[in-house]
């Protein structure tokens, strides 16, 4: 028998052979999912990979690791940032140094962080990101780092480069240093106010690599983890901790939309965490609604005196919700004045009502006008082309688009000379759910008010009227806000942190009562005047005047205000404490961001500090909108206090992703960290950019 021993060549086209042939299985079975890690944002354990969801993931996480509690809310803003909210409950270390100060409470420390793809990847190359953790906190885990992913088959290899937090170990030299002798220090300790961005900072001190790898299972729901620390645990918040190994691994089970995860850290820490997810770009909701009106089979009258007005009028609310205020119907025009009540989609709305006009208005009808209106005022004119618009419902071409056959417009002064409302005065009311929410606060981690807002008031036309709005109080728990120093010197007035004496000495509380005027000032330029009780803490008179053109990315507007503080204890009291308070704003919708607003507000605040607030929004397909604002004036953070600068954060929801027929209403709930006094806006009664808001829709 002789034995066969195969050449160099053919061994290796076999192990290439093997390994192409594995590749190829690998890449049939299914791929690592990106999962949080304990302090929330896409990870492995306790350090970051460069991964990024799909835009407009969401995930909600709870994780317990020995010494610490992680609350965190993880957002993809867009498909190549992603930015983690998060509160730290720090176990082993009370509130404050001050015991009868902190009571039972723990150390709470708040925390944001974000990242950014620089690269995605390829076939050859990786996912490649820079991320900057806890960048405006209190520098608990501030950290900055440059990481690499890539894929092979079931396999996802991560590997980084961090400093600050995520480089204390220090097994390389920072690479920086050799560029500059400023970034091989990096200024230690916790910066006790918080809220700063530490620009100074970042990629200073020492450095270290960190990464590991993801294994997802035969068995899909499981993804197994192994990672490799940079953290060495010398200098954290909790004390220093004893880290047997620089090693941990850790398991995902993921049952639906909740991922539930379980590690062993340090060689010494068990951990364990709750992931909630969801998209907030394809959140829907089934919906029970007819059909747009079909016009296949479509019988107009010959004239338009042989018309059945009072069908088609019931017609456009209850096919189109479009509730109409006046209409004008010629041989050859129809304008139709009215305000959209369930579709919050601007196109199926002008379609829905496009296609009852088309089916009862006869073929002489050339031109249809749907004119919307807010607070009664005409704000944009939807010009249909009703003959192409016939066409295009009818599918008479394969080609035909409906949308290419209207366009949006300023109103023609034709238009708004035609306009004769009927029934503009008269009483009106309204009731709203109210929430607020305040984290971190010192006095209590959590304080909120809840109950409803009971709207009302008599229009004397459309344009001048009397309002106001009553703040019942179902739930709150401000009585525990003892912001108390009355009777001591404090750097800024108490515009705002008063609170408590007006929620909780109050049940029920005229938060606005007002006379309010508004018009359009001339073709794009809207204005308005309002005096009396214009928020909770304040009474007085004001004016606001906005240029915004018919979809414009960008408005502006200016307000000035003249306002009193009113006395809590007293509903239609004032006291002494006055200010002028205003602002120039500018409301811009960038084209390199997709469904992005952001508004810049310079001026006076309540306080009488002078500065900016920042506001930006973003808008996912689903209609939920998430948002953060900040505002830097000219007090400094120890006037301030704590937390630096006023910010916080907000999520508005649309209420038909809840309901089963179509709706236009919202829910708004905000995020306050700490609430003081420095940077404080008037919560003005009426806004302009919301008057107009149809012009541009947004929130719309």
């Amino acid at each position: 028998m002789s034995a066969y021993f195969p050449s160099k060549r053919t061994t290796l086209a076999l192990v290439v052979g093997s390994v192409l042939s594995t590749t190829s299985q690998a890449n049939t079975q299914i791929n690592v999912t990106p999962s949080q890690m304990v302090q929330g944002g896409n990870g492995l354990i306790q350090t970051p990979t460069a991964r990024m969801r799909e835009q407009g993931g969401m995930a909600i996480n709870y994780t317990d690791n020995g010494e610490y509690r992680f609350w965190s809310v993880n957002i993809q803003l867009y498909d190549w940032m992603e930015a983690t909210a998060r509160y730290t409950d720090v176990r082993t270390q009370l509130y404050s140094q001050v015991e009868s100060f902190s009571g039972d409470q723990t150390l709470k420390d708040k925390g944001l962080d974000v990242k950014f793809r620089l690269w995605k990847e390829s076939y050859y190359l990786p996912d490649i990101s820079v991320g900057f953790r806890d960048f405006g906190g209190t520098g608990f885990f501030e950290s900055e780092y440059i990481n690499a992913s890539k894929s092979v088959g079931p396999f996802d290899f991560h590997l980084g480069l961090g400093w600050g937090y995520l480089g204390t170990a220090d097994d390389i030299t920072n690479p920086f240093c050799e560029l500059r002798d400023s970034f091989c220090e990096r200024p230690g300790g916790f910066s006790g106010r918080g809220g700063k961005v530490d620009y100074d900072q970042f990629f200073k001190g020492t450095a270290s690599f960190f990464g590991g790898i993801e294994y997802q299972t035969p068995w899909e729901p499981l993804t197994l983890k192994l990672e490799f620390e940079g953290n060495d645990y010398s200098e954290d918040r909790a004390g220093e901790l004893e880290q047997d190994s620089r090693w941990n691994i850790g398991a995902v089970y993921r049952y639906k939309d909740v991922d539930f995860s379980f590690n062993y850290q340090r060689g010494n820490t068990i951990g364990f965490g709750l992931t909630y997810r969801f998209n907030m770009n394809t959140a829907s909701q089934l919906k029970f609604d007819k059909e747009p009106r079909s016009l296949m089979a479509r019988r107009p009258p010959k004239k338009i005196e042989d018309v059945n007005k009072s069908a088609l009028y019931n017609d456009m609310f209850r096919d189109a919700g479009f509730v109409l205020s006046d209409a004008e119907l010629t041989e050859n025009e129809a304008t139709f004045y009215g305000t959209q009540v369930s579709y919050r989609d601007q196109d199926e709305a002008i379609e829905r009502i496009g296609r009852v006009a088309a089916s009862e208005l006869p073929d002489t009808v050339k031109t249809y006008h749907i004119v919307d209106n807010r607070g009664g005022q005409p704000m944009v004119d939807t010009q249909v082309d009703a003959e192409a618009f016939i066409a295009a419902a009818r599918y008479e071409s394969v080609d035909a688009d409906i949308k290419q056959t209207y366009i949006r417009t300023e109103p023609s002064q034709e238009v708004l000379d035609a306009y004769e409302p009927e029934n503009t005065k008269g009483m009106f009311y309204s009731a709203d759910f109210f929430f607020t929410q305040s984290f971190g606060n010192p006095e209590a981690f959590y304080l909120y008010q809840t109950g409803f807002l009971l709207g009302g008031g008599y229009a004397f036309d459309e344009k001048l009227s009397l309002r106001g709005s009553a703040r019942v109080t179902v739930l709150d728990n401000f009585d525990k806000f003892n912001y108390l120093v009355d009777n001591e010197e404090v750097s800024l007035p108490r515009v705002r942190t008063r609170v408590r004496e007006y929620v909780s000495e109050n049940d029920v509380w005229l938060d606005t009562a007002i006379l309010h005027y508004k018009d359009q000032v001339a073709e794009n330029i809207f204005g308005q005047v309002y005096a009396g009780y214009l928020e909770t803490m304040f009474a007085g008179v004001g004016g606001e005047i906005m240029y915004r053109e018919v979809d414009s990315n960008i408005a502006y507007g200016v307000d000035v205000n003249y306002v009193k503080q009113r006395d809590p204890l007293k509903q239609m009291a004032l006291e002494d404490y006055d200010a002028i308070t205003g602002h120039a704003s500018v409301y811009w919708k960038p084209e390199f961001l997709d469904d992005t607003q952001i508004t810049v507000s310079a001026g006076q605040f309540l306080a009488k500090d002078k500065g900016v607030n920042i506001d930006y929004a973003k808008r996912f397909d689903s209609g939920i909108i998430v948002g953060a604002f900040a505002a830097f004036t000219d007090v400094s953070s120890e006037e301030y206090g704590e937390g630096s600068f006023t910010k916080g954060f907000y999520i508005s929801i649309p209420t038909d992703l809840f309901l089963l027929q179509p709706s236009k209403g919202r829910g708004f709930f905000p995020w306050v960290p700490i609430s003081r006094d420095g940077g404080q806006m008037l919560q003005r009664p009426a806004r302009l950019i919301n008057q107009t808001e149809i012009r541009a829709p947004f929130y719309d």
